[in-house]
């Protein structure tokens, strides 16, 4: 399963980047959304100077066909509304693919976070382009199942690894008490170790941003 972050701008002609170019410092955080047949409905928290001004554009856009104030104080409220141009909305319908909440958008600008199959990721792009939306591919990751990550038997042996203290500072366990505890050869556990620690390590690792190298799917869609 690849999971992706996404910076994708908003058309000029919509509403949420007019009005959050017309306010740069205001954050639009999307707490829950759904498409309609030909509309879409939000649930949105409004943050930062002039929320006030910004929820009266909002309310006065046309593309904005009812809005309800669920909340509100001088610098933050909640709105609930629908409207004609859910683009990202529509994209995830028509994709398969769906966007994880919240979503944050600021400057005209949405981050969103994906995951599913890389055939969805690449429909998703395809249905973005299509609606118009440019976008960058920030990150691709590929997540497996955690029963996925480790065999049985690794899983088995480094459970036992951590219920016996080998891991521990100081270690209560060798890895001949660790291999007697399990009645299997000390050249077997210290290799099935070994490889289940390859895996935990390459895990960790590319979870961290910045370390792995460009994914080729981020490569293939990053001009889109």
């Amino acid at each position: 399963m690849a999971q992706a972050t996404l910076t994708v701008t908003m058309p000029e002609q919509v509403w949420i980047q007019q009005v959050s170019t017309e306010y740069p410092e205001a954050t639009f955080r999307v707490l829950a959304a759904v498409p309609g047949a030909e509309s879409g409905f939000a649930l949105v928290r409004v943050t930062g100077p002039d929320v006030p001004e910004v929820v009266s554009d909002v309310e006065a856009h046309p593309q904005i066909t009812e809005l309800t104030l669920v909340q509100w104080t001088d610098d933050e409220a909640t709105i609930h509304f629908e409207t004609t141009a859910p683009l990202l909305l529509f994209s995830s319908r028509e994709s398969g693919m769906p966007i994880e909440l919240p979503v944050e958008i600021r400057d005209g600008e949405a981050t969103v976070e994906v995951a599913g199959s890389r055939e969805r990721l690449a429909e998703l792009a395809e249905q973005l382009e299509q609606f118009g939306l440019r976008y960058r591919i920030d990150n691709v990751t590929e997540r497996l199942h955690e029963s996925q990550l480790l065999s049985d038997r690794q899983l088995e042996v480094v459970a036992a690894a951590v219920e016996q203290g080998y891991y521990d500072t100081p270690r209560r366990c060798s890895l001949t008490e660790l291999a007697d505890h399990l009645d299997i050869a000390k050249s077997t556990c210290s290799e099935t170790l070994h490889r289940a620690e390859e895996a935990i390590v390459k895990r960790f690792v590319e979870d961290v941003p910045g370390l792995d190298d460009q994914d080729p799917l981020v490569e293939q869609f990053a001009t889109g």
